[in-house]
């Protein structure tokens, strides 16, 4: 009763618009959302007018232009005032906003806290007619464990569905996250260009921006678990490794709204499955979720995009369950136009982290305590 009523709080907050703490103070950019009737000429016209530069479409929000003014504060805690403000008096000018600084974290790994458990045995790995000679297969026990182990429970039939043909062709996955290694000797292979786009650098390369504590590796990791190459001695392989993969480099800098409506709306004529494994805090004390700009690329996926079938947005559900959050206070895995994916222990036992709410479409493997087998993948 106690989830459930907190539950229906958090769909109100986010019906609402809230986002919390209020107490945070805003961050406001030098990048605006623009609605203009009338086509990119009148939008450069306007543009050039009030001392703006058109950056172009947002996406695939038709009317919808990303406007830079130079001549503004990068980063302020006040919104933007001037001449330049004025343009909202333009008789073409149907809506604009100021983006503004979104705080969104990277659902990655997570070490379970040390605790003195007993171990449960582990069953060996199943023998079986399909073998692949890439490096970690052996230690892929979410995949090859089957019945011929008397006390395996870690069987998703994923060898099944691979010996019926579903093995991920001609289907078309791009990771929204913070880059993609797309030369990776499991990824080259299925690497698709046209599923790959930079937002954060606005250019066509989606490769990770590489520094000493090396923290922008959640890409290509979740992009070897979705499409690794298989029997190519590297690595792993992926769980649909005939697909084509893609990465979007998002969350390596500033993310606003148009951020966000621009990764989801690359190329949807084109990309079947969106994942993204990120959110707002997950720490039971944050309700948001996506703003204007998301929730319209959210719609219009689903009305139009994959050819007419609808763009498909899988999502991460949340690792708070430590800090008792609770993923209905979590907008993007709370939306009605998303596939929100829980996660279980080897054991089969709900792990530390886990946030329960009544979103959570589907369950698949991950971490759990200390003595459970991880999910291994490319890095």
């Amino acid at each position: 009763l106690i989830l459930n009523f907190e539950g229906l709080l958090c769909v109100l907050a986010l019906y609402l618009g809230f986002a919390s703490p209020p107490c945070k103070a805003r961050i406001y950019t030098n990048h605006w959302a623009v609605r203009i009737a009338g086509g990119p000429e009148v939008a450069d016209r306007i543009a050039e007018k009030y001392g703006y530069r058109n950056m172009g479409q947002i996406g695939d929000l038709r009317d919808h232009y990303h406007f830079f003014h130079s001549r503004t504060i990068k980063r302020s805690t006040l919104s933007s005032r001037g001449r330049h403000s004025f343009i909202s008096m333009e008789p073409k000018v149907e809506w604009i906003q100021q983006q503004v600084v979104k705080r969104r974290i990277k659902r990655d790994f997570k070490q379970a806290p040390l605790l003195s458990l007993s171990s449960p045995a582990h069953s060996s790995p199943a023998q079986n007619n399909i073998f692949y000679n890439d490096a970690k297969w052996n230690s892929m026990w979410y995949i090859h464990c089957n019945d011929d182990v008397h006390n395996c429970q870690s069987d998703m039939n994923i060898m099944g569905a691979w010996k019926r043909g579903y093995t991920g062709k001609d289907v078309v996955v791009t990771i929204l996250d913070d880059g993609i290694e797309r030369n990776h000797p499991d990824l080259y292979q299925n690497y698709d260009p046209q599923a790959s786009y930079d937002v954060n650098s606005n250019d066509v390369d989606p490769m990770p921006r590489y520094d000493a504590t090396n923290e922008n590796k959640h890409g290509t990791r979740c992009a070897g678990e979705v499409a690794a190459a298989a029997n190519n001695s590297h690595c792993i392989v992926g769980i649909a490794y005939n697909a084509r993969i893609g990465g979007v480099r998002m969350l390596d800098g500033d993310v606003t709204d148009m951020v966000e409506a621009r990764s989801l709306s690359l190329n949807p004529q084109h990309i079947d499955i969106y994942s993204a494994s990120w959110g707002p805090d997950d720490d039971g004390k944050t309700v948001d979720g996506p703003a204007t700009l998301a929730r319209q690329a959210f719609e219009n996926g689903i009305r139009t995009g994959r050819k007419g079938r609808g763009s498909i947005f899988v999502w991460a559900s949340g690792n708070g369950g430590r800090s008792r959050d609770h993923c209905s206070c979590d907008g993007y895995t709370n939306s009605i136009y998303t596939i929100s994916i829980s996660s279980t222990a080897e054991s089969g036992r709900k792990p530390w982290y886990l946030e329960e709410c009544s979103s959570t479409l589907t369950t698949t493997y991950s971490s759990g305590e200390n003595y459970d087998r991880k999910i291994v993948s490319t890095e």
